[in-house]
């Protein structure tokens, strides 16, 4: 992978980390644009598989998989906004590093995520 590339990528991760209450989340909505996943569906899926490898190493889920709806606006026909909700996940830095590891390993951005949020993972525990 071209270091311009993996430079930029990295960047993208931290500008899109949130914090609340001391905790770093990813917003999904975020995390697919940035994982290269055009369809929410399809992100889903992996989110699911995430989610049951979560489940499987004894951790509670909704601690990492939190569910929210997140407002979004939408353009309606006669030229005003409307807003509506949608569902979205704040996903913890180990959320994001199951998921990353349950991504199609094509995709350049998954095969970055899953060694940055290896390390960073990493880099948390020790902290």
């Amino acid at each position: 992978m071209k270091k311009e590339l993996i430079s930029r990528l990295r960047k993208t991760f931290e500008e899109y980390v949130n914090e609340a209450d001391g905790i770093e989340f990813w917003l999904a909505r975020d995390l697919q644009v940035l994982l290269g996943y055009d369809k929410w569906e399809n992100f889903l899926n992996v989110i699911s598989k995430a989610k049951e490898a979560c489940k499987n190493s004894g951790q509670d889920v909704k601690n990492h998989f939190p569910e929210v709806k997140k407002k979004v606006k939408k353009k309606v026909k006669i030229g005003s906004e409307a807003e509506r909700e949608i569902d979205d996940f704040m996903l913890t830095r180990y959320a994001c590093y199951l998921i990353a590891q349950n991504g199609d390993p094509r995709k350049e951005q998954i095969a970055f995520a899953q060694s940055y949020f290896a390390v960073q993972t990493r880099k948390q525990l020790k902290g």
